[in-house]
């Protein structure tokens, strides 16, 4: 269990919070580039790390991220029209650059030099692998994207999606680091109304976890029995500050996950297959409206059907992202209380998730910089699963199987 102190420490991602200033000095995917899908298109509400923003593609085709109100009399920029490389206040006209500059002022005297004294907030933005990423940290510090393989294939080749989900980033984070709840959440029911095992690796309900510390965060090892001689080893990185990867359904298939803190109590799920080898199928994760609020959610209970979880499903949810948000999204409320969880050996990625994170903000607030963040090329891996032979260790798997050529 964490303390009710660490547990705030982790979640709070506000201004000036130590795990927020951490998000701060990463490059964080916040928007699919469909959202913005041409010059001088609607801007877009964004909420990021506490802070209301509104995104834009200027006519050059550049992505802007500004502050959401206006400095001169605080109206809301995403009124504004984008027009002629800026976004405009409707209210009097004040018009801002991607970079936040003031470049019009037509209520003012034209002689006025009163907009070199303006300057909006404004954020670096990125576009990689068909979303908007953006960095909120100190200028002078800005890194490079990270390298994840899936921004570096053919379009056609990776299948990004986003959702909003109702709870603290920190949830979402920690079910994909727990390999040992899949073979419950998401199992389908046999003829006889149990969980269906396919084989020795489906056998074994409870896998033994390592943990190893690397550049980008943690690879996160379960091994599970395969039969006489033979570990089934699944093995998961953990990616500063929030982002993982698993094995994906499609062949040679990866499924990357971002969870991104919008504020407290809700975050921007980035979800994205991809192969380096072939086409994936494009459709989504998870049915949203148009704001990206899942269609299956809390308020209608995610249309839990108890006739198929008494018959065909575990759940009786369909789809396993949805499975993860029931769960994720009802841990004593958006912000799990940790000081009342009873962890065992099959949390140890969990633990050892919290523990990096914690470390790492701390390290921040001492002054040293994550030194991740200025090595994009420690991005470049995958995750593995893979049947063995009992004497191979699984630390020569993972550098023969999850680094990208």
């Amino acid at each position: 269990m964490l303390s009710r102190k660490d547990n705030e420490y982790l979640t709070k991602v506000g201004p000036g919070t130590p795990v927020g200033n951490l998000f701060r000095r990463h490059w964080l995917p916040a928007l699919l580039s469909t959202e913005l899908p041409e010059p001088d298109c609607a801007p877009v509400r964004l909420k990021l790390l506490g802070e209301e923003l509104v995104a834009f593609r200027a006519t050059s085709g550049r992505v802007g991220m500004l502050g959401t109100y206006c400095p001169h009399r605080n109206a809301n920029l995403f009124w504004g029209r984008n027009e002629e490389e800026g976004l405009r206040c409707v209210y009097h006209g004040w018009k801002f650059d991607a970079d936040g500059a003031c470049v019009d002022m037509p209520n003012e005297p034209p002689r006025s030099q009163f907009n070199e004294k303006i300057q909006q907030t404004a954020y670096a933005t990125a576009e990689r692998g068909g979303v908007i990423w953006v960095y909120m940290g100190p200028p002078d510090l800005e890194p490079k994207v990270p390298e994840l393989e899936w921004t570096l294939v053919p379009a056609e080749n990776r299948n990004p999606s986003k959702r909003i989900q109702a709870c603290n980033w920190l949830q979402n984070l920690e079910g994909e680091v727990d390999s040992s709840h899949a073979n419950f959440l998401h199992a389908q029911l046999g003829p006889d109304r149990r969980p269906i095992r396919n084989d020795a690796r489906d056998e074994d309900l409870h896998p033994v976890f390592s943990v190893l510390e690397t550049d980008y965060g943690l690879a996160i090892a379960a091994r599970r029995d395969a039969g006489p001689d033979k570990y089934y080893w699944r093995i998961t990185p953990f990616m500063l500050p929030s982002y993982t990867i698993i094995p994906g359904t499609y062949s040679d298939a990866y499924t990357f996950t971002g969870a991104v803190p919008r504020d407290d109590t809700t975050t921007i799920g980035i979800t994205v297959t991809w192969s380096s080898q072939h086409p994936v199928p494009q459709r989504p994760f998870v049915e949203v409206d148009s704001d990206f609020v899942p269609l299956q959610n809390k308020s209608n209970d995610y249309l839990i059907d108890r006739e198929a979880q008494r018959t065909v499903s575990y759940t009786g949810i369909r789809g396993v992202r949805v499975q993860d948000m029931a769960v994720q999204e009802d841990q004593r409320g958006p912000i799990s209380d940790r000081s009342r969880e009873h962890l065992g050996s099959s949390d140890t990625g969990v633990i050892g998730t919290r523990r990096r994170i914690m470390r790492q903000a701390q390290a921040l607030a001492r002054g040293a910089e994550p030194p991740q963040v200025h090595s994009p090329e420690v991005y470049r891996i995958r995750s593995m699963a893979v049947v063995a032979d009992r004497h191979v260790a699984w630390q020569d798997l993972m550098r023969e199987h999850m680094p990208v050529a």
